[in-house]
């Protein structure tokens, strides 16, 4: 259990510095001490309570709910698919998937050449990214990685990536919340240890959102493609193993 506490700890302290990486890392520690899908489902109340207080932190939240709009609608749907496909199927080839298309994004940026987006696109583009990213979500219970790869691409400063981030989060897992609730895969039990976990991430967060604070530009872009490309090999390892 120790282990279990340092790992949410950790976890946390990532998503505070970086705005992402909560779920991808203390799913699989979580998953040694009870089954994937119970670590999944006492997981997504601390994740949605960070991401609120994340997404409140700076002004403007109104404008990129907007501004997303289309991709947290697909978002939701593609989520419930994701969530009922989690009850019949392995994750194993979706990990694989999403894991090779992060360090093949990474390494890209890595030559210098750094995929963009043009923001005529973003429209057209968002629904398919919303959807794919909510079934990715709902059956790995890392949805996060291909949101965090098109914000990135869009060339968001730290401020609205970050933003863009949390709120889609938000959206995402509280959509995940009622599909696993619905789904008959959140019991008592496990809600109150989804409390006990969020009491203890908070810790590590506030921590976490201190380091994010004293970032520039330039050191978070690499902090966020660093950390991508670690995630990218972690979800190859977890999808081999």
């Amino acid at each position: 259990m120790l282990v279990s506490i340092l790992a949410v700890l950790a976890a946390a302290f990532v998503k505070g510095a970086v705005a992402f990486g909560f779920p991808t890392l203390s799913t699989p520690v979580l998953a040694l001490f009870m089954d994937v899908k119970s670590a999944i489902a006492v997981l997504i109340l601390p994740n949605l309570v960070m991401d609120a207080i994340q997404a409140l932190r700076r002004p403007g939240l109104g404008a990129t709910l907007r501004r997303h709009a289309l991709l947290y609608a697909f978002g939701i749907a593609g989520t419930f698919l994701g969530t009922h496909l989690l009850r019949s199927i392995a994750d194993r080839q979706a990990l694989l998937i999403l894991g090779g298309f992060v360090l093949v994004f990474a390494a890209i940026n890595a030559t210098g050449l750094s995929p963009r987006v043009p923001p005529v696109w973003e429209r057209a583009l968002s629904p398919g990214v919303g959807f794919l990213a909510g079934v990715v979500g709902g059956v790995t219970n890392v949805p996060g990685t291909l949101l965090l790869i098109y914000f990135y691409a869009l060339g968001m400063d730290k401020t609205e990536f970050v933003r863009s981030t949390s709120l889609s989060f938000v959206v995402y897992k509280a959509t995940q919340l009622v599909a696993v609730t619905a789904a008959g895969m959140m019991t008592p039990r496990l809600a109150a240890l989804s409390v006990g976990a969020t009491a203890a991430a908070l810790g590590g967060f506030w921590l976490g959102l201190r380091v994010q604070d004293r970032m520039n530009q330039r050191t978070f872009n690499r902090a966020v493609l660093g950390f991508l490309t670690v995630l990218g090999v972690f979800l190859v390892i977890r999808a081999l193993r």
